[in-house]
């Protein structure tokens, strides 16, 4: 087995000792048994990838427990635990190795990046293990095993049948506006059984989001949006929100809709500090109509939670239930495409409004569209149990730039404001920047403030 060898820097190796294990990361000592390593490889397969550092151990130092580099003899002293990596990946498609070697460190340390993967991978025992933070935890009950391949969108919960009656979704108001505009010659009932969203003579959880008047009725708590206003930059909290939170309900289609405008609305009463003063908060109206379109249809809807917006001060924050499902992570989520409820997306598409006109182009719209208006791109989340989509009220422009700008119709500017302006939250930082403007000729201190109410302007010309 040809494997590249890396040889790092000691500062590259300062780094690697220096890091924590995680849900991402693990450390290993070489006399780890090929059995434990496949247990750690199911873990990060199953979650959301990961590397394994084998070579490095855990020893008490001075201050406390450190890291310490052991590596292997020679490559094929870790033969043993490359073959099991291979048993587990015949194609080698789940994983990459390669040994890293330094200069004042013994041994080769084995690095292993796993992959998510789209399917299952159990381990050398046969026994699946899920990565939670830095352990490793075995998915044995068939509750369990099922959870995860609704998370890794190998089955949809969206196939799953309802208490609903027939009639939900065979003579509402929705479907019967849906047929006359797409499907004009044929009856709701024939149409919604041949898209198999009526079986056995119930609604699936597809053709209630898609087809009911009020699906919310059928599926309390997965089936909604929430909206939050909170009067603040920080995390949100009870006492800080400006109106009880507003629930949005229907059918899948008016729900986006409905929802987008409403946040709309919303985020343009709010007002930010800008180059020429207080000025509306404004995103590109298809960025927030893509994201909110995104966690709608791509959510897990076996999780028995709403998507969320929230508003804050200085950030717009869009939660969708559900890891990214499959393979799809936070490095390839623009490139790749999957779909974890395909009848959703794909019935939605046929509406005549339909929200999700350019199948699988919406966050890749998103972020193009924010770049138009000089905002910076969103910032993907992926939490334990959900996807967070993060806007912010901040502009492309460098903190030079929009002190610059500012200065333009201001006599001055002070540290405070340059923070608000910038996003910077550091009053050290704020420094810096006027002092880099000063050292270029492109500021001076205004004289006689110090302290707090110390200010900056342009130079005065003679």
């Amino acid at each position: 087995m040809d494997i590249t060898v890396k040889r790092l820097s000691q500062e590259e190796v300062t780094r690697l000792l220096g890091k924590d294990e995680s849900h991402f990361l693990d450390f290993k000592a070489i006399e780890i048994s090929p059995r434990s390593v496949s247990k750690t490889i199911s873990a990060f397969a199953n979650a959301s990838g990961g590397e394994i550092f084998i070579g490095i151990d855990d020893k008490m130092g001075p201050n406390g427990e450190e890291k310490e580099w052991r590596g292997f003899q020679n490559q094929e002293s870790a033969n043993a635990l490359i073959q099991t990596i291979y048993e587990l990946s015949p194609l080698g498609n789940h994983f990459e190795a390669r040994f890293l070697s330094s200069a004042a460190n013994n041994g080769l340390v084995l690095e292993i990046t796993i992959f998510k993967t789209r399917e299952i991978i159990a381990s050398s025992d046969g026994t699946v293990y899920l990565r939670k933070g830095a352990q490793k935890l075995p998915v044995k009950d068939d509750a369990a095993i099922q959870a995860l391949k609704y998370n890794k969108g190998i089955v949809s919960f969206e196939n799953e049948l309802t208490d609903g009656e027939e009639e939900l979704i065979t003579n509402s108001e929705t479907v019967i506006d849906f047929l006359i505009h797409v499907v004009p010659t044929t009856e709701p009932e024939t149409w919604v059984r041949k898209q198999r969203l009526l079986r056995e003579d119930r609604p699936t959880v597809a053709g209630v989001m898609l087809l009911a008047d009020e699906p919310q009725a059928i599926l309390p708590k997965r089936s909604a949006i929430k909206i939050f206003r909170y009067k603040t930059k920080e995390e949100g909290e009870r006492e800080a929100l400006v109106f009880d939170p507003l629930t949005i309900e229907g059918p899948v289609v008016e729900l986006i809709y409905t929802a987008v405008d409403k946040a709309k609305e919303i985020i343009e009463g709010i007002e930010k500090l800008g180059p020429q003063g207080l000025e509306k908060v404004v995103y590109p109206k298809e960025a927030l109509h893509e994201i909110v379109t995104n966690a709608v249809l791509h959510r897990d809807y076996s999780i028995a939670a709403d998507c969320q917006i929230r508003i804050y001060d200085n950030r717009l924050e869009i939660e969708s239930p559900g890891e990214l499902p499959g393979h799809i992570s936070n490095d390839n989520i623009l490139t790749e495409q999957f779909a974890r409820n395909p009848a959703l997306v794909r019935i939605a598409n046929k509406f005549p409004n339909a929200p999700n006109k350019d199948v699988g182009e919406g966050l890749n719209t998103a972020f193009e569209s924010m770049k138009k208006l000089r905002l910076k791109e969103p910032i993907i989340q992926e939490g334990e149990n959900s996807l967070v989509i993060v806007l912010r009220h901040e502009s492309l422009g460098s903190p030079e730039q929009l002190v610059m700008e500012y200065l333009d119709s201001h006599e001055a500017i002070t540290n405070s404001i340059g923070r608000e302006l910038t996003a910077i939250k550091s009053e050290n930082t704020m420094k810096e920047v006027f002092y880099r403007l000063r050292d270029r000729g492109l500021l001076e201190q205004v004289p006689g403030k110090k302290g707090s109410a110390s200010a900056w302007h342009k130079p005065h010309e003679s």
